[in-house]
C-alpha cells in the first residue's frame, strides 16, 4: 500500500502513481491517519494550461529544496532551501529591455520569482540585480565564476538544471506541495465490514479509491469499485462446521471448495457442486485422518498427533456418546505414526490446565463457541471441559457477565455455556437470555439462577443441541430478540 503526506510534492505523488500504475493515493498524517485522497485526475487538472489565468499557471507552492530534488539539479548556492513559500516561475526568453516588466505588471515581488534561463548573461545579470528568489540555468550549461559570486553576494539561490528551459519550467511546477489538491475521502470502512455491506454503501458514491481504517482511524488499506467487481480468488474449505453463521466473516462471499464436517446440516446453497463429506462420527479429525488413510497417505508425525488430540478432545477419549467404532479405529491407526499412545496423550491433554483459570472470561466463552439458527432465532452454545467444577464456581459471576456480553454484542436471543466435568461425565449449563425460555428448561437448578445440572450430558452436538431444538419447537417462542 502506497501513500503520501500533505508535505509531499506533486512530483513525488506522480512518481508513485506512474511506478505502480494506480489512479489515486491516500494522503495520511504523521500517525498514518487519513487526511484525504489525491487522484491522478486532480494532478492533471493542476497541470492543464489555463490561458485566462496566466499567473495561476506560473504559481507553485514549494521550497527551493523541493525544486532541487524534482530537477535533480546541481546546487551552486542555496539560500534558506527548506522555506515553503508561494513562488512564480518565468522563462527569461524575452529581450533584456522587456525583462523585469512582468514584476510590475503582475505585482510579483523579486523574492518570490523563479527565473529559468539558458546561457543569456544579460538576463542572468538582471535577475541578480533584482534579487530574485531562484535563478535556474538550464541545459547543464557552464556558469561564469563571476555569476556564482554575484549570486552569493546578492543572496540569490542558483542552480543548474539538466533539462531545457521548457521542461525545466514544467518540472518546477511538479515540486508544488499537494496541500491544495487534496480531496476529502468519500468514505472510510472498517476492517471487518463485509463485502456485501460495502457494495451497498458505495453504490451511489463516486471516488477513485476508498480507505479501510482501524478503530483509531489508522489507514489499513485501500480499494476501488473495480476491485469489488472482480471475481474473488479466495477459496476456502469449511472444516468442522457447515453453517455460514459459524464460519469466518465473509465466507459467503468467496468460493467454498469443500465441506468436511460431522455436525447437523445447516449450510446455505452453493453456486457450484462441491466436495461434501459429512459423517456421524465423534470428531472431524477422524474424517480427515480417514481421508489420509483412504488415499494411502501417511501424515507427518506432528500432524498425526494433532489429529489424535482432536479425536481425544472431541470424544473425551472415546467416552462421549458421540464416540464411534470408527473414532477408536482411526485413533489406533494414528498412534504408531505419531509415536504416542492415545491414553498417554489423553492424560497430557486433560491435565494441561484449566482454560477457566488460564484465559479471561470472554476468551473462555469464545474459545469453543458456535452460533446456531433455528428459523428466525439465533443463539450460541459455548463448551469448556474441566477436571471438576471448582474453577467454574470460583469464576461464575465473571463468566455469566461475559456470556451476557457475548449475547448482546452478537444480537442473539440467548447464549449457553456448557461446562463439562471430564471425570464424572456430567455438565453444568449456564443460560443467558430471555426469561421465558429459561423457565422451560426442565433440568435441575444448581445453586444459582439460570445454572442447571445436566447429569450424563457431555456432547453439545448429539445431546444438548437436539434438546434445545425441541425446547424451541415446544415453547412457542419466536424471534423476539
Amino acid at each position: 500500500m502506497h501513500s503520501v503526506s500533505c508535505e509531499s510534492t506533486c512530483a513525488e505523488a506522480l512518481e508513485i502513481i506512474d511506478r505502480y500504475d494506480i489512479r489515486a493515493l491516500p494522503v495520511v498524517d504523521a500517525n498514518n491517519r487519513i487526511d484525504g485522497i489525491l487522484s491522478f485526475f486532480q494532478l492533471g487538472e493542476f497541470f492543464i494550461p489555463k490561458p485566462k489565468a496566466p499567473r495561476e499557471m506560473r504559481h507553485v507552492l514549494t521550497s527551493i529544496g523541493s525544486i532541487i530534488k524534482a530537477l535533480n539539479a546541481e546546487v551552486l548556492n542555496a539560500v534558506d532551501p527548506d522555506r515553503i513559500q508561494d513562488l512564480y516561475v518565468r522563462v527569461g526568453a524575452m529581450d533584456i529591455r522587456s525583462f523585469g516588466k512582468f514584476h510590475v505588471e503582475e505585482s510579483v515581488p523579486a523574492d518570490q520569482s523563479v527565473i529559468v534561463v539558458g546561457d543569456r548573461w544579460d538576463i542572468q545579470e538582471r535577475s541578480l540585480q533584482l534579487g530574485v528568489r531562484l535563478l535556474v540555468i538550464t541545459g547543464s550549461l557552464a556558469i561564469d565564476d563571476e555569476v556564482i559570486a554575484r549570486a552569493k553576494e546578492r543572496g540569490v539561490s542558483l542552480i543548474v538544471s539538466p533539462y531545457d528551459s521548457a521542461s525545466t519550467s514544467f518540472i518546477i511546477r511538479t515540486a508544488n506541495r499537494i496541500n491544495g489538491l487534496i480531496q476529502q475521502a468519500a468514505s472510510d470502512f472498517a476492517v471487518d465490514d463485509t463485502v456485501s455491506s460495502v457494495k451497498r454503501r458505495i453504490a451511489n458514491l463516486i471516488a477513485p479509491i476508498y480507505c479501510v481504517v482501524d478503530n483509531e482511524k489508522v489507514l489499513q488499506g485501500v480499494f476501488s469499485k473495480s476491485d469489488l467487481l472482480r471475481p474473488s480468488k479466495t477459496r476456502i474449505v469449511l472444516v468442522d462446521h457447515n453453517e455460514l453463521s459459524q464460519a469466518v466473516t465473509g465466507a459467503g462471499d468467496v468460493n467454498i471448495l469443500e465441506i468436511i464436517d460431522h455436525h447437523r446440516l445447516g449450510n446455505s446453497p452453493t453456486d457450484q457442486p462441491i466436495f461434501f463429506v459429512n459423517r456421524p462420527l465423534g470428531s472431524t479429525c477422524t474424517i480427515v485422518a480417514d481421508l489420509f488413510r483412504a488415499q494411502k497417505i501417511e501424515p507427518e508425525p506432528a500432524i498425526a498427533g494433532v489429529m489424535m488430540a482432536g479425536i481425544i478432545s472431541d470424544t473425551l477419549h472415546l467416552n462421549s456418546p458421540t464416540s464411534t467404532d470408527v473414532d477408536a479405529e482411526i485413533l489406533k491407526w494414528l498412534a504408531p505414526i505419531a509415536g504416542i499412545e492415545s491414553a498417554e496423550l489423553a492424560e497430557l491433554i486433560f491435565s494441561s490446565g484449566s482454560i477457566i483459570i488460564s484465559q479471561s472470561p470472554s476468551e473462555v466463552i469464545e474459545s469453543d463457541c458456535k452460533i446456531y439458527e433455528e428459523g428466525d432465532i439465533r443463539f450460541s452454545v459455548s463448551q469448556v471441559e474441566e477436571l471438576g467444577f471448582d474453577n467454574f464456581w470460583n469464576k461464575v459471576n465473571a463468566l455469566r457477565e461475559a456470556l451476557e456480553s457475548y449475547r448482546t454484542d452478537n444480537d442473539l436471543l440467548f447464549s449457553l455455556l456448557l461446562v463439562t466435568d471430564i471425570n464424572t461425565q456430567d455438565s453444568l449449563l449456564v443460560y443467558s437470555g430471555i426469561k421465558e425460555l429459561s423457565q422451560q428448561i426442565n433440568f435441575p437448578s444448581s445453586h444459582a439462577d439460570n445454572i442447571f445440572e445436566l447429569k450424563g450430558i457431555v456432547s453439545r452436538k448429539k445431546q444438548l443441541i437436539p434438546y434445545v431444538s425441541t425446547l424451541l419447537k415446544t415453547s412457542g417462542i419466536g424471534s423476539e430478540g
